[in-house]
């Protein structure tokens, strides 16, 4: 047990570490670009506006307002305390929206559309490539290489291949939006049936995109697993081929649930280039709008978000591998 404790001591040491220096990147990254974002909405507030004094008093209000005028550790400092009030700032480019009410409001799609489709693919990627390893046949032969070509298309490639097949030419499914643009978000009937008809392309996009780096990894692994000693120690001993078989994927599917715990730490990060070739409303395509537009607290909040699902996530499956194999364990103090 002490050795268990000096595990997971040392893990939430490196864990804090890393959480501090994700901060810090996230506030400093976004405020190198060289855009200037205040003179931007000052420029929007400003239209028609003859009197230069009059544009720099506003200039120098909204320049108080972020916080842009003081020194950068400065900035710093309120940044992280207000993080850890909850308060994300006020986004430049949907001023004077709050950064935490953006995120909130889109949010939800993203983890709607990515959080299903990372399982689906998952599954259907572990079942191909477990069938693929044990019964070959036509499961190594054929199915294997397609879902491979597939999942090699580039993820923009597969949305776009998709947005024009089922969206253009044989219009089954909407091109863009997460529903009708007519409509007012609500719990009708007519509007479930439009969110779902819209769910359609940048689902399927992302599942078939990743069907098939998890099924050369189930495939490989299995395949080891099949012909590790203690299978062929296990047949000779006459066991069941079903039970040995149960052993031998439950083994092989530790590395693929590493996979899939860090897919979905960083399934915000994924769903960017879906999102915003479908024009979908979620956080990735909130994401790159706060980059084309500079907008430094929302950038900043976005990129928080995923930096800290993935060292989360991260967290997790170190504690839980140490309890699960103890050779992980071991191996921290070699």
């Amino acid at each position: 047990m002490k050795g268990y404790r000096k595990y997971f001591r040392k893990k939430i040491i490196w864990f804090l570490i890393t959480f501090v220096v994700a901060v810090t990147l996230n506030f400093v990254l976004p405020r190198l670009m060289p855009a200037d974002p205040v003179a931007a909405i000052t420029g929007k507030m400003a239209q028609g506006m003859t009197d230069a004094s009059a544009v720099q008093e506003i200039y120098k209000r909204y320049e108080e307002e972020f916080g842009t005028n003081k020194p950068m550790w400065q900035q710093f400092f309120i940044f992280v305390k207000n993080m850890f009030r909850g308060d994300l700032g006020t986004s430049f480019s949907q001023y004077p929206r709050k950064v935490s009410d953006i995120i909130s409001s889109a949010i939800g799609w993203t983890i709607a559309l990515q959080f299903p489709a990372i399982i689906v693919g998952w599954i259907l990627g572990n079942l191909l490539g477990a069938l693929a390893a044990y019964v070959r046949k036509g499961f190594d032969k054929v199915l294997l290489p397609i879902s491979i070509f597939i999942s090699n298309v580039p993820a923009f490639g597969m949305a776009v291949i998709l947005l024009v097949l089922f969206g253009v030419k044989w219009k089954i499914a909407p091109i863009s939006g997460g529903y009708n643009f007519d409509m007012i978000p609500n719990f009708s009937w007519s509007f479930i049936k439009s969110v779902i008809s819209h769910y359609q392309l940048p689902f399927w996009s992302i599942v078939l995109i990743s069907i098939g780096g998890q099924a050369i990894g189930m495939r490989s692994m299995s395949i080891y697993e099949l012909n590790a000693d203690y299978v062929k120690y296990a047949r000779f001993l006459g066991i069941k081929d079903t039970k040995i078989v149960g052993y031998v994927f439950r083994n092989a599917m530790l590395p693929q649930i590493t996979g899939l715990a860090l897919s979905i730490g960083t399934m915000i990060g994924g769903a960017l280039v879906a999102e915003i070739i479908f024009s979908y409303p979620g956080l990735g395509s909130t994401m790159y709008s706060a980059v084309t537009a500079a907008d430094y607290p929302l950038i900043s909040a976005t990129t928080l978000i995923i930096t800290i699902m993935v060292l989360i996530v991260t967290f997790l499956l170190d504690i839980v591998y140490g309890f699960i194999d103890p050779r992980v364990k071991a191996a921290q103090f070699d």
